[in-house]
C-alpha cells in the first residue's frame, strides 16, 4: 500500500495538522496522526477553538474549578486553550526531539483584537509563552503593519513564533525582514539561535476566493479562464522570494550562528471550490524545507489519493509570474485583493475570538449555578 503522506514528506514538506481540541487530545487521535499520518505539528486559531469549546463538554471540569475561582471571561480563556496547547506540545515533542527542534511544533495566537497594537501583542506573546511554558511552542503574531515590529521583539525575546495572515509577497518580503532584525537582536541579547524557531503562514486559497469571485464580476471568457490560477501563483512567488532571502550574506551570518530559516508555511488549503481537486493545494505546492497544514479532510484525503510528483514549485517561477500578467492585464488589482484579504482575516478571527468569550461567559455561569 502506497504511503502518500511519507512520499509527502520525503520531499522536504512538514505535514501539520490545522486543528485542536481537547476531544482530540483525551481520545489520543493527535498522538495517532503523528504515528500513522506522519503530522509533525499543529496550528490552531481562534476560530478552531471558538468551535471545540463550543462543541464538546470535555471542558466542563476545568469550567467549574474556574467559575468556583471567579475567574474573568479573557483569563478562563486562556487557561483553557493553554492547557490544551500544552498537552499538544508534549504529544508532539518526540517530532521535536527527532529533528532537533525544526518539527513538533504546536501554535497559539495573540488575542486577534490586538493586530493594531505592538505593544501588547509583544506583551500577550510574552506571558503566552510564559504560561504555556514548552520549548515546542510557537507564538502566532499576524502580519499587519504593527505585527512586524513585534515580531523581531518577540523573537528577540527568544520566543518562537508562526507570522500568520501573509497575503502577499510585499508584506511576506517585510516578514522575512523582521524575522532577521528578530535573530540578530536575540543573538546580541545571548539566546541561542537554534533554539528559536519560526514559521510564515502565507494564506493559499482565500486568495483564489476573492480572486475568482472577481473574475466572475468582469465576467469574460478570458478571465473566467484564469480562475484557479491566482493562489497556486502567489505562493510559488513567495517561495521564490524566500530562495532569495535565505541565500544572502546576512542570513548566513545567522545561519552560521546556528540559526534554523524561517519557512513558509502553507495555510488556508483547504479547497474551497468543489470543482477544484480536493488535495490541489498540497500537490501544487511541494518544495523543499515547506510546511503544509491541513484541515484533517485533507489530510486523509491525500493519504487516499495525493500524488506526489517532487518539486512543483521551483520551476515554474516563470510561469507564476505570467499568470499573475494575465490576472492583472484582466483587471484584477491585487493591491487591493491583498487589503481585502488582510482586513477579512483579522476580522474573522475578531468575530470567532468574540463568539469564543461569550460562549466561555455563558459556561461559566452556568457551572457557577
Amino acid at each position: 500500500m502506497t504511503d502518500r503522506l511519507a512520499e509527502l514528506s520525503a520531499q522536504g514538506v512538514a505535514v501539520w495538522l490545522d486543528d485542536l481540541s481537547r476531544v482530540r487530545l483525551t481520545s489520543g487521535s493527535l498522538d495517532k496522526m503523528r504515528t500513522e499520518q506522519h503530522v509533525v505539528g499543529v496550528t490552531t486559531n481562534p476560530s478552531i477553538f471558538q468551535k471545540a469549546l463550543s462543541d464538546a463538554h470535555a471542558y466542563d471540569e476545568q469550567l467549574r474549578d474556574l467559575a468556583l475561582q471567579k475567574v474573568t471571561v479573557e483569563e478562563a480563556v486562556r487557561l483553557m486553550t493553554a492547557k490544551d496547547v500544552r498537552w499538544a506540545s508534549d504529544v508532539m515533542r518526540p517530532a521535536y526531539d527527532t529533528s532537533n527542534g525544526v518539527d513538533g511544533r504546536v501554535s497559539i495566537e495573540v488575542d486577534p483584537r490586538k493586530a493594531h497594537e505592538t505593544a501588547s501583542t509583544v506583551a500577550e506573546a510574552k506571558t503566552l509563552w510564559w504560561l504555556v511554558d514548552r520549548p515546542n511552542l510557537f507564538i502566532k503574531i499576524p502580519a499587519t503593519l504593527a505585527g512586524l515590529p513585534a515580531i523581531t521583539e518577540v523573537l528577540a525575546a527568544g520566543i518562537s513564533v508562526n507570522v500568520t495572515l501573509i497575503f502577499s509577497v510585499e508584506r511576506y518580503r517585510a516578514v522575512m525582514d523582521a524575522f532577521l532584525a528578530g535573530l540578530e537582536k536575540a543573538k546580541a541579547n545571548g539566546h541561542d539561535l537554534s533554539k528559536i524557531g519560526s514559521v510564515a503562514s502565507f494564506f493559499v486559497s482565500r486568495v483564489d476566493t476573492e480572486v475568482d469571485k472577481r473574475l466572475d464580476k468582469i465576467g469574460s471568457d478570458a478571465a473566467k479562464a484564469l480562475k484557479g490560477k491566482a493562489a497556486i501563483a502567489n505562493a510559488r512567488l513567495a517561495y521564490e522570494a524566500y530562495t532569495e532571502v535565505f541565500g544572502t550574506d546576512r542570513w548566513k551570518a545567522l545561519a552560521a550562528a546556528g540559526a534554523h530559516p524561517q519557512r513558509p508555511l502553507w495555510a488556508s488549503t483547504g479547497t474551497k471550490n468543489p470543482e477544484f481537486l480536493d488535495t490541489i493545494y498540497v500537490e501544487e505546492l511541494i518544495a523543499f524545507g515547506t510546511v503544509n497544514t491541513m484541515p484533517e479532510p485533507v489530510i486523509f484525503a491525500y493519504e487516499d489519493h495525493g500524488t506526489t510528483r517532487g518539486d512543483t514549485v521551483t520551476g515554474n517561477f516563470a510561469d507564476a509570474h505570467q499568470a499573475f500578467t494575465d490576472l492583472a492585464a484582466a483587471g484584477i488589482d491585487f493591491a487591493d485583493v491583498f487589503k481585502v484579504l488582510e482586513e477579512e482575516g483579522v476580522e474573522k478571527f475578531e468575530a470567532s475570538w468574540n463568539e469564543l468569550l461569550e460562549g466561555v461567559a455563558a459556561s461559566l455561569k452556568a457551572a457557577g449555578s
